[in-house]
């Protein structure tokens, strides 16, 4: 099951994900074929963020992003830039991560990034729909502090 509520952003899903568990430890299936979440596989990337860390902003014109915390603690932050979107102009907050695990799709024009929340890294993987091309990176970048505070609480 898909998440979308009405006061988050247009596009963006969250995949609250299942945690099977036994005396062994558990299994979490986090993207499947069925979920009809990808449009096509570009490619999947791990990240290793360390505590206190902040990534932000940046958006791409053409792929989606499925993002899943496997280690640690985010806070992930989504701002909607696109024209014609009717939540454009809207900032969507998301924790994330071993005790809240989501898979997060986020839609071409929203841009995004996390903080590392507690004292532990963080491992990040993100599934796109276009493979990186160095020659092309569908990557634009927005300093960090002009979307969202990230040292309030609520972020403004």
């Amino acid at each position: 099951m898909v998440e979308e509520r009405a006061q988050d952003i247009e596009g963006v899903l969250v995949k609250p994900l299942v945690r099977h568990c036994d005396e062994r430890g558990y299994l979490l299936e986090v993207l499947r074929d069925d979920d009809g979440l990808l449009e096509r596989f570009g490619q999947t990337t791990y990240t290793l963020t360390y505590p206190g860390v902040i990534k932000a902003f940046h958006w791409h014109r053409k792929q989606y992003d499925l993002w899943f915390v496997a280690a640690g603690e985010v806070r992930v932050v989504l701002h909607d830039l696109r024209e014609d979107s009717p939540t454009r102009g809207v900032t969507q907050v998301i924790y994330a991560g071993e005790h809240q695990p989501v898979l997060i799709v986020i839609p071409p024009g929203v841009a995004h990034g996390y903080q590392v929340l507690g004292d532990k890294p963080v491992g990040l993987f993100y599934h796109t729909t276009r493979s990186y091309d160095p020659s092309d990176p569908d990557e634009e970048r927005i300093p960090y502090d002009e979307l969202f505070d990230w040292h309030a609480e609520d972020g403004h």
